[in-house]
């Protein structure tokens, strides 16, 4: 019997399942960032400000505080092609995160490693935050990221040492 025709290996379905159980979780951050760009998007030509203010009355925050203030400050200085440029930032960002989960759900080498590169990049960001304060949020986060890094790493790890023993 030919290796092609032999059931996979456990450790295969493991990492299979584990390349989809990714591919979902980017497929659904691009959803949030594509659904957040849309939202951003509904924002050109209204009176932002107005909005905001709204928003601070609704919760009967205290404007003067910082985060409030800091919020009426920024919608104070949001333009229509700033928002344009948010929201289309976003849409890139969502497109990237729709093609690695499509590349991840079918096992392709080069998004196994475009997932663990950006994955990458957040540690020292996430890290960073939980350093300025631990919240369960941030660390779930952080959590989460990390184990996505060292699966994959793992991944590509066992694809090249599979490679290596077939080239033998």
């Amino acid at each position: 019997m030919s290796s092609s025709s032999a059931p996979p290996a456990k450790s295969e379905q493991v990492s299979s399942a584990g390349l989809r159980t990714v591919a979902i979780l980017e497929g659904m951050k691009g959803l949030v960032v594509l659904g957040a760009g849309l939202g951003v998007l509904s924002l050109v030509h209204r009176d932002v400000q107005g909005l905001a203010d709204k928003v601070v009355q609704h919760f009967h925050l205290n404007p003067a505080s910082r985060y409030p203030h800091l919020f009426l400050e920024a919608a104070a200085q949001v333009t229509d092609a700033g928002l344009w440029l948010v929201a289309l930032t976003a849409l890139v960002y969502a497109l990237a995160r729709f093609v690695e989960a499509y590349g991840l759900w079918y096992r392709r080498r080069w998004a196994q490693w475009f997932a663990l590169v950006t994955g990458a990049l957040y540690v020292p960001i996430e890290s960073y935050e939980l350093l300025q304060g631990v919240t369960a949020v941030k660390a779930i986060v952080f959590l989460v990221n990390v184990a996505i890094v060292v699966f994959l790493s793992r991944v590509l790890w066992r694809a090249k040492r599979h490679e290596q023993e077939q080239a033998a």
